[in-house]
């Protein structure tokens, strides 16, 4: 450890805002080991149809969040964690946060967010976005076009298409939709810098968003004259909107205020590290920071984090960012927008009444149900194969104007089969991505697998099955709030760095699954047939999927 006034009993505290609720996690920063956990809900979750206290119908695609239910993780999930591993708040010697991402919104000038100003309650664009609002894919399209049509050299470090996601897109849709909130917006920031903010009262954004969901490449952003050419009121958005002051990962952003105090339980002054995103911070927690080593971050969604010594143009990627996940390397960042979203909806929506009764009679859960019964089935015995695009596709075609689709059914077909034809789907999806970056030179050497998926034994062994490849497991299953635990550490100073810190701190077993060789090779004829309809649909050769999108949104405005 490298400050000697580090003990044995020295703790750090990582708080993970995940999409639905926010965790707390007390870590021990000799070892990693974890002493205490608690969970918050937010209280509005995600805000799909109406915004709170209102009847008003929200558009197709979009998602928001109300930012004090973030601060209200830090009131009620740090102080039950600490309460639970019963240390001594004095041994508490920093706090770190991650976030999901791109998840944005717009402030005054002293951080409060616009949808907290009465007169702009009642207002959409004026509450957070979400990673998962989608609703600015006309804007991402007009301004992958420009890019391509200008030659932008910064639009190959996304893979040759900024996603609808991202603050761009967000950005010049809340100037075109709602230009009085744009104007009154003085801070366009990450959750993940804004939490920061509310924690030590100073605004540094992470240098991890502000490459991969911000576009500053080479230390600048898009230029004036672009996005003047995509709507000439929109010239000053960097300058005027987006924070030029950077903090590297793992850095000191303050200590903690008397009021953030007063809301955790700790110490005033207890340090506060940079944000930083919930996939990327989870690579030390893993132990996957060295070159060629991918993370799979399987949750609602599936976020792949890589580091390389070398840059590559891997088309569909969400980013190419130097120093972005550790320092001197080049991290790479791609993703699957729907994984365990798309097994939900089907539980929720399409499994009859009959299989949750024979669930209840076994004692599982509908999911556990399904995975025994589809993983009694061979490779291939459903004659299905489907695409994973319930929530559009985030790598490598980056449109979320994609949809859904299940290629095989008949009326022998059975929903256990069906769930195993989506969990296949999504592991064909992650080949893809392999794939996207061994064709550049870019080698994966390793997959490491993260979150809450990671439960389901019949779903890893897929993705060994059709990837050929060993999968290693997180030792946590809090890998996101044990990355933001070790970056509390490194800006604490008990670490020199986060290398140093998630040898000692992370945790993964090596090859926990591995390949078998007829169930791959059976794999590969299924996977041919799903890169078939990937390429139909979705490159261009059938735009059926994007006609009836836009059929559906005629009809809901009829």
């Amino acid at each position: 450890m490298a400050d000697p006034q580090v003990t044995e009993a020295s703790v750090v505290i990582g708080v993970d805002f995940g999409t639905l609720s926010g965790r707390a996690v007390v870590v021990r920063v000799r070892d990693g080991r974890q002493l205490g956990s608690a969970v918050h809900s937010y209280t509005h979750a995600v805000l799909e149809s109406t915004l709170p206290g209102s009847d008003q119908r929200l558009p197709k695609d979009w998602a928001l969040q109300v930012p004090s239910d973030y601060v209200d993780v830090l009131r009620n999930a740090v102080p039950e964690a600490v309460r639970e591993s019963g240390i001594d708040v004095a041994d508490v010697i920093g706090i770190a946060t991650d976030f999901t991402a791109c998840t944005v919104l717009p402030t005054t000038q002293d951080g409060t967010p616009l949808n907290e100003i009465e007169e702009f309650a009642g207002r959409p664009h004026a509450y957070v976005k979400l990673w998962k609002h989608h609703s600015a894919q006309p804007q991402a399209d007009r301004i992958n076009a420009l890019a391509h049509e200008r030659g932008e050299p910064w639009i190959e470090r996304y893979g040759g298409r900024l996603s609808s996601e991202w603050e761009l897109a967000k950005g010049l849709q809340l100037f075109e939709e709602d230009p009085e909130i744009y104007a009154r917006t003085e801070h366009w920031l990450e959750a993940a810098d804004w939490i920061v903010w509310q924690l030590c009262g100073t605004y540094v954004r992470n240098s991890c968003t502000a490459g991969y969901k911000a576009v500053l490449q080479d230390g600048s952003y898009p230029s004036k004259d672009f996005l003047a050419a995509l709507n000439e009121g929109f010239t000053d958005f960097f300058d005027a909107k987006v924070s030029r002051t950077l903090a590297p990962l793992g850095g000191r952003a303050g200590g903690l205020t008397e009021e953030a105090a007063g809301w955790t339980g700790l110490l005033p002054g207890t340090p506060v590290a940079v944000g930083n995103v919930d996939a990327h911070v989870t690579a030390p927690a893993a132990q996957s920071i060295e070159p060629g080593q991918l993370l799979l971050v399987m949750g609602t969604s599936t976020c792949h984090v890589m580091n390389a010594e070398r840059l590559a143009a891997v088309p569909g990627m969400c980013g190419v960012v130097r120093d972005g996940i550790t320092p001197g390397l080049w991290g790479y960042e791609a993703g699957q927008s729907g994984v365990g979203d798309i097994f939900g909806w089907f539980v929720d929506n399409a499994v009859p009444e009959w299989c949750a009764s024979a669930a209840r009679d076994a004692g599982q859960s509908v999911h556990e149900w399904l995975s025994d019964q589809a993983a009694e089935q061979p490779v291939g015995g459903h004659g299905l194969v489907a695409l994973d695009w319930h929530s559009g596709n985030r790598s490598v075609l980056v449109d979320h104007g994609l949809s859904g689709l299940i290629l095989g059914l008949t009326l022998a077909t059975r929903p256990p089969e069906i769930y195993r034809a989506l969990l296949e789907a999504t592991a064909f999806g992650t080949r893809v991505i392999v794939e996207a970056f061994e064709a550049q030179g870019v080698a994966v050497d390793e997959l490491v697998v993260a979150g809450g998926l990671i439960k389901n034994k019949l779903l890893m062994q897929i993705y060994s099955d059709v990837t050929r490849r060993s999968l290693s497991v997180a030792g946590s299953d809090q890998g996101p709030a044990l990355g933001s635990a070790i970056h509390a550490a490194v800006a604490a100073g008990a670490y020199d760095d986060v290398h140093a810190a998630s040898a000692a701190m992370g945790a993964k077993t090596q090859g926990a699954f591995v390949p078998d060789a007829d169930r791959a090779d059976a794999y590969d004829a299924l996977y041919e047939e799903y890169v078939r309809l990937h390429d139909y649909f979705g490159r261009g050769a059938n735009d059926v999927m994007h006609r009836l999108g836009e059929i559906k949104r005629t009809a809901t405005t009829r």
